[in-house]
């Protein structure tokens, strides 16, 4: 049994939060998949409120103190990310950019990604297509087919059935994912060498 390390980045600013209770639900249902197929988890959590003062001082000084550079550090050195946001003015929540600003913008190449959001409404429902999904294929990290996002509305009755199916649904995908690669590996980026033509890179694909 392979013991693989997800790390989950929650930026819900309240405690508690239905961006947490999110990320809590997808990370369960991911570990769970994983047993299902043989393999095991750990779960490291980030809460970036922790962190909002610290993200702010990097931005203007440059560096990151110890609790900022040990939350970076969990979710770079991951197998695999769990990212969950509240949706603000339509996007991601800046607290949630202002993190993966300050990530190395090759940190996070090959590494599996579960995308999900909160909001009050289904009006923001395809926040994570067209906001997270960019962000997160920019990092060149590998997002899962299925991001999950949960309205007001999808935690009780009825909706909150049809959330548990999407969470199960992202969370085999990612489990997956993991099951196809070692643990603590990642696909060598073949853009990240120089000396390779153009050409070559085409014939690759």
């Amino acid at each position: 049994m392979t013991t693989r390390t997800i790390a989950v980045v929650s930026a819900g600013l309240s405690n508690p939060s239905s961006t947490r209770l999110l990320a809590d639900r997808l990370a369960t249902a991911t570990v769970e998949a994983l047993r299902a197929r043989g393999d095991d988890a750990t779960v490291e959590v980030v809460e970036l409120r922790e962190h909002a003062r610290d993200l702010a001082d990097h931005l203007t000084s440059g560096f990151a103190n110890k609790s900022l550079q040990a939350a970076i550090d969990t979710v770079v050195g991951a197998d695999a990310v769990i990212a969950v946001t509240p949706v603000f003015s339509a996007s991601y929540s800046g607290l949630f950019k202002t993190f993966f600003d300050v990530v190395d913008k090759d940190a996070l190449i090959g590494t599996p990604v579960l995308l999900g959001a909160t909001a009050g409404t289904a009006r923001h429902s395809l926040v994570v297509e067209y906001a997270m999904r960019p962000l997160f294929a920019y990092l060149r990290a590998v997002p899962v087919p299925t991001g999950v996002f949960a309205a007001s509305e999808d935690w009780a009755g009825g909706g909150d059935t049809a959330l548990v199916g999407r969470v199960e649904r992202a969370a085999g995908e990612l489990a997956d994912v993991l099951l196809g690669r070692p643990a603590g590996t990642r696909p060598a980026d073949p853009f990240a060498d120089p000396t390779t033509s153009f050409e070559e890179l085409l014939k690759g694909s």
